[in-house]
């Protein structure tokens, strides 16, 4: 009896953690992240509100996890292999962006909650959750190196963080029309107006 007590208490641990994790997404993705709140998630998952902090260190985790599926799923969108012949590094970086803003534009709450959340107390963003962005970065790095075959690793790993913060700056203030009203098709085309002008200057450089 003892022995399946033992067993089964971290299998309910795991089945609270899950819950809890899909009613966050769920809260997230109906109202972002202000729409998060402890007491209805765990309402949501039928627990009691101190039952959370059994599982999660804090709320900050919990964002955090549900962060890192979001990005888990963006990374595998993003994988995907193009239809067709394998593209040259200019189309593969324009298919890049191109999933980034189709994702973003499918999950727009979620996909802002990354950007948006920040850990209280001025902590730094635990080390599993950036090794999560770094997986996303290292898809640019193939057509990196195909643009430029004699850049260093390190410099290639630069290049593609700058390369994101471009895209994700188009796509974000496109989405939100902050500076201008902008139809999805001008959108998509200035996306990849800047995406080929980077490539076209990484090829020149070279």
């Amino acid at each position: 009896m003892t022995e399946q007590r033992s067993t089964n208490k971290p299998d309910r641990r795991a089945e609270l953690r899950e819950r809890l994790l899909s009613a966050g997404r769920e809260a997230i993705a109906a109202g972002g992240l202000q729409n998060l709140k402890a007491r209805d998630l765990a309402a949501a998952a039928g627990c009691a509100v101190g039952a959370i902090y059994n599982v999660f260190d804090d709320l900050d985790e919990l964002i955090l996890r549900i962060g890192s599926r979001t990005l888990a799923r963006l990374a595998q969108v993003l994988a995907a292999p193009a239809a067709g012949p394998s593209p040259d590094a200019a189309d593969e970086l324009v298919r890049l962006a191109r999933g980034y803003l189709d994702f973003a534009r499918a999950h727009k709450l979620l996909w802002r909650a990354l950007f948006e959340h920040r850990l209280s107390g001025g902590r730094a963003v635990p080390s599993w959750f950036l090794e999560d962005q770094n997986r996303l970065f290292a898809l640019l790095d193939a057509p990196l190196a195909r643009l430029l075959p004699g850049e260093p690793a390190p410099a290639r790993a630069q290049l593609a963080r700058t390369l994101f913060s471009a895209v994700h700056g188009v796509v974000s203030l496109g989405l939100e029309e902050k500076l201008a009203p902008m139809p999805a098709e001008t959108l998509d085309a200035q996306l990849e107006c800047l995406v080929r002008a980077f490539a076209a200057g990484l090829q020149d450089r070279d």
